[in-house]
């Protein structure tokens, strides 16, 4: 069963979620903290989001590093995942542990 590319339902999920309106190109920055802080400033001013900003931006954060899965560079999923960690700092929520 092929696919039509282009039309994944992941990729219109990231692109015009109902919870969060996200800055363009959030995924594709190169600094961890300011994906964070765009995703927390999304969170926050959401009012159409189901759960607390923290909780929202974390999803969104991992629903995108799932979905691009083994396609995603080494490198970039480094990126992605610092950024879950500075996303907890500027909640005040513990770092994971390696």
């Amino acid at each position: 069963m092929a696919r039509k590319p282009g039309k994944t339902w992941s990729r219109q999920v990231s692109e015009t979620s109902n919870a969060l309106d996200l800055e363009p190109g959030v995924f594709a920055f190169g600094d961890p903290r300011r994906i964070a802080e765009s995703l927390k400033r999304s969170a926050e001013r959401s009012t159409r989001r189901k759960a607390a900003p923290f909780r929202s931006a974390l999803s969104m954060l991992t629903f995108y590093i799932n979905r691009v899965g083994r396609q995603l560079d080494p490198e970039r999923r480094t990126v992605l995942e610092q950024a879950k960690d500075e996303l907890r700092e500027l909640y005040g929520r513990p770092r994971r542990h390696p």
